[in-house]
């Protein structure tokens, strides 16, 4: 009986086991290893292009500074960088066919930690010790936090995977959870276009979170068109799907306005409270539309989701600090200001000075005036001119000196 009973029993756990293979498909190591491939693909694409745009700007700056007559594009050292920064863009490109989307965006940290590294160690300042650490003690607080931010992201990121082919894409974009996500960006977007063009709403976080909302699409396709590629090199052909080029038209063109609100925000602000506030925002924004498009976070548990979530809160923090520790720079100012020429008022833009003052300068025509108070107010003489109109040689009225006294 019992040997007869054997294969029956045999049979019936045979389904139970194919089941839990599928109930948690996230316990297989080559998961992991695909995770780990696609974080190891996207640090080394941002330190590479850390160091690219750095060597750019050391091409301009050496332009700059010296009587060379070339142009900047006709140097190597620009060409070099150019060159770095299309192989750290392939990088991080190619990152987000092997990992989950949430996992890869929070890792462009590592680009404001590379390029804080660099700053700090090609300084070209004379600099004692106790000065450089104290200018520079956020930087490194900074550097660790978002280091231990990016090791709690990669250790505890979610560990979904699936072929990104053109079935499931169409599956996912038409699931009612990313149709609900869409519908609630679209809103948020148009209003805050609205606030942003026609009530001339400036401020950094509604431009930024513009930025962000177009982000997150970007990011979604961008995934999508590289899964596909990597698939079709794979032997499972998706390139002559419709979906592939509608992904990879999106993408364009929300990286294209993505950039357009990028460069009228730098020209509003500076470029350290845009990389702290955009970091910012626009990961928040990516792992929202990862998890509601692919469910990146499906089957995870509380533990793994809190310490990615902690990670994330870590990294922040780092990079605000690094950002917050850069030095502003000083404008300049090759004009009189408005404000220290006597009986004039200060004229105003819609809330913005016109010609702002610098240190409350109360010199004609200087930049900047370190004389004592009372030498500030000593009259200004000027030389009577005469000068000859016409014929009759009527001389022209001298000038008149306005003499103002402290009171005014």
């Amino acid at each position: 009986m019992e040997g007869g009973n054997s294969p029956n029993l045999q049979l019936q756990q045979l389904p139970l086991a194919t089941a839990a293979i599928s109930v948690q498909p996230h316990t297989d190591s080559f998961s992991y290893k695909e995770n780990l491939i696609g974080a190891l693909l996207a640090i080394f694409g941002h330190l590479v292009s850390s160091i690219a745009l750095n060597l750019q700007k050391y091409s301009h700056i050496r332009l700059a500074g010296s009587k060379d007559p070339r142009a900047y594009f006709k140097t190597k050292t620009w060409w070099c960088g150019f060159l770095l920064l299309v192989l750290g863009e392939l990088g991080v490109f190619s990152s987000y066919a092997f990992a989950p989307l949430s996992l890869i965006v929070p890792l462009s940290a590592v680009s404001v930690v590379a390029s804080a590294i660099i700053g700090i160690i090609f300084i070209k300042e004379k600099w004692k010790p106790k000065e450089f650490l104290r200018r520079h003690v956020l930087s490194f607080v900074g550097c660790g936090l978002a280091i231990v931010g990016t090791y709690l992201l990669v250790t505890f990121g979610p560990n979904s995977h699936e072929k990104m082919t053109a079935e499931n894409i169409t599956r996912h974009l038409v699931s009612w959870p990313f149709l609900l996500y869409v519908l609630v960006e679209i809103i948020v977007f148009c209003l805050l276009l609205y606030f942003y063009k026609e009530k001339n709403a400036n401020y950094i976080v509604v431009i930024l979170l513009l930025v962000a909302l177009l982000g997150s699409m970007t990011v979604v396709t961008v995934k999508a068109v590289a899964g596909m590629i990597v698939v079709s090199i794979q032997g499972n052909l998706q390139l002559d799907s419709p979906i592939f080029y509608i992904m990879l038209v999106c993408m364009v063109a929300t990286a294209i306005y993505q950039a357009t609100f990028l460069a009228q925000a730098s020209q509003l602000y500076d470029s350290s409270q845009i990389a702290s506030v955009g970091y910012i925002l626009s990961t928040t924004a990516a792992i929202s539309a990862g998890a509601t498009f692919y469910l990146d976070f499906m089957g995870e548990d509380v533990l793994h989701i809190c310490m990615f979530a902690l990670g994330c809160l870590i990294a922040f923090l780092g990079v605000f600090l690094i950002t917050r520790n850069r030095k502003k720079p000083v404008p300049f100012e090759p004009y009189i200001s408005m404000d220290a020429m006597p009986g004039m008022q200060n004229m105003h833009d819609k809330g913005t000075a016109v010609q702002p003052d610098l240190k409350a300068s109360f010199s004609y025509g200087a930049l900047e005036n370190n004389d004592n108070m009372p030498e500030i107010y000593t009259p200004a003489t000027l030389p009577i001119v005469q000068e000859q109109h016409g014929s009759k040689g009527v001389s022209a009225p001298p000038y008149r000196v306005l003499e103002h006294s402290k009171k005014e």
